[in-house]
């Protein structure tokens, strides 16, 4: 097995095609084509993780931050980013993350906060814009049902709970090919008239390569004719952080308190108490100041997050709990999900759970 292999299998996780723009996720160090020893899950990729990889004999280590973040303009070792680099190069490991890609996925990180606080009724809290494509093609009538199946098959059509979703006219399409061509249908140099079905379906922006080859290769025509349009619809399955319910509401206290359980934190900031229970919940792993306006619209309300500033705290206005448990304890399931996912996808394989701590908040 090579690192590609590992890197498809988590690209059906988490397409790395919804990841922020300003982040910097994938293969940061290695090649894709090397032999795989055994694959570490990390948090984040620090020297001790490096290590720590060495000593388990894994040549790959999936992590969840990237420790290339920003460009590296030398690599001498001086800061601890340009050492981990270094070691990793110098051992032949590679190191792929995946980051916002998995804080985007309807399985990622959010998902696993929902369900280690046992929240029901789970829904993505802030959809991605710009996720939904829609193919428009023509086919000779007799073919539409083979191009359909080959789409279908691709990966188009899905709607929610729906799948071979698509809509169908038929109709009469002309061309007239000059010297150079190879009509598939009728002469070229004359204008030739065909009964053919326009094919509408929608798709997943990430799949759109994928698509377009499946097109191409099913078609029978010489020049396809095709649109591809993104569409402003909201994408129920990809979006950052979520909203569930408990089974059951709680006092404001008792609900910390059944956070810091859950999410095995020493500490929980948070904004006044409003002396009401707390039923439904939305969460958003990381660093989640950004999304407070979002939790209220949707009517939550507690938003666990963390990274909250001193005026973050006043924008509760005394009408959502806003609570901060910590950057490293809102995502530290993290790479529990990735362990076992591929453990999943590849068995009888050397998959590690990291035992560093990569934490680097301490408490007095």
């Amino acid at each position: 097995m090579i690192v590609q292999d590992v890197i498809n299998h988590l690209e059906v996780l988490a397409p790395l095609a919804y990841a922020e723009d300003f982040d910097n996720v994938g293969l940061l160090v290695g090649d894709k084509q090397s032999e795989i020893t055994g694959i570490l899950v990390a948090l984040d990729t620090l020297e001790a993780v490096v290590d720590e990889a060495i000593q388990e004999n894994c040549n790959l280590i999936v992590s969840f931050h990237p420790i290339i973040f920003k460009g590296l303009k030398k690599i001498t070792g001086k800061t601890y980013v340009e050492r981990v680099v270094l070691k990793a190069i110098k051992h032949d490991i590679a190191i792929y993350t995946l980051h916002t890609a998995l804080d985007n996925a309807l399985l990622g990180v959010n998902d696993m906060i929902c369900n280690q606080l046992n929240l029901t009724g789970k829904q993505v809290l802030i959809p991605q814009n710009a996720t939904i494509k829609k193919l428009v093609t023509y086919v000779p009538k007799y073919e539409a049902h083979l191009l359909r199946s080959a789409l279908f098959e691709a990966g188009a059509g899905n709607i929610g709970n729906y799948s071979e979703c698509s809509f169908n006219v038929d109709g009469y399409g002309t061309y007239n090919g000059n010297e150079d061509s190879n009509p598939t249908l009728g002469e070229k140099g004359r204008v030739h008239t065909e009964e053919e079905t326009k094919i509408s379906v929608t798709f997943a922006k990430h799949l759109e390569s994928k698509i377009l080859h499946t097109l191409f290769d099913t078609h029978s025509y010489e020049e396809v004719a095709y649109e591809i349009t993104t569409l402003e619809n909201k994408n129920q399955d990809i979006g950052i952080g979520m909203i569930g319910e408990l089974e059951t509401a709680m006092e404001e206290e008792k609900f910390l308190a059944y956070v810091k359980n859950k999410m095995n934190t020493e500490c929980i900031r948070h904004s006044a108490f409003l002396n009401k229970n707390i039923k439904k919940v939305a969460i958003l792993g990381g660093s989640g100041s950004f999304a407070i306006s979002a939790a209220k619209a949707a009517g939550a309300d507690a938003f666990i997050t963390a990274d909250l500033k001193y005026h973050d705290f006043f924008t509760a206005e005394n009408n959502i709990l806003l609570t901060d448990i910590g950057h490293y304890e809102s995502e530290q399931y993290t790479k529990n999900l990735l362990v076992a996912y591929l453990k999943k996808k590849i068995t009888n394989f050397a998959i590690i759970l990291s035992k560093t701590n990569t934490n680097p908040v301490k408490y007095f």
